[in-house]
């Protein structure tokens, strides 16, 4: 199974606080953990929301897009780990592990990548091939 850990953002990841050396030592060490685990398939950290934007679809309008920053900061998004591990309670054990070194409060949300066999029968034979050339294409680009 495949899981995205999302970490949420915090006041000072949006004010673009650069992490200490202390702290990207640490996350080093717990990413090169779980890549020795063989769980860690993509990391990254992500810049503050100031440097994003989102585009709101409404119905048969045309997008709006709306820069940012974004006030909510509980509600977005700093980093995020894909992992493949073999069931929730796993990754979770993981996620257990990552490295607070600041002492602030952070949250993360883990939340389990769909794969094909979740779209039952409306993912078609033809679709699921489809899927599989634009991925292969796909992995061309990483």
């Amino acid at each position: 199974m495949r899981f995205m850990v999302i970490m949420k953002a915090s006041e000072e990841s949006e004010a673009s606080q650069l992490p200490t050396t202390e702290m990207l030592a640490e996350m080093g060490k717990f990413n090169e953990e779980l890549v020795r685990a063989g769980v860690l398939l993509a990391g990254e950290g992500l810049t503050s929301s100031a440097d994003g934007a989102r585009v709101r679809f409404a119905g048969n309008a045309e997008p709006t897009v709306i820069d940012g920053p974004f006030a909510e900061t509980k509600e977005l998004v700093a980093g995020f780990w894909i992992l493949q591990v073999k069931s929730k309670e796993e990754v979770i054990e993981w996620v257990k592990r990552v490295p607070n070194t600041d002492g602030a409060h952070h949250e993360i949300e883990i939340r389990r990548i769909a794969e094909a066999e979740d779209f039952g029968d409306n993912l078609t034979p033809e679709l699921r091939e489809a899927e599989e050339k634009l991925r292969a294409e796909a992995a061309k680009n990483a």
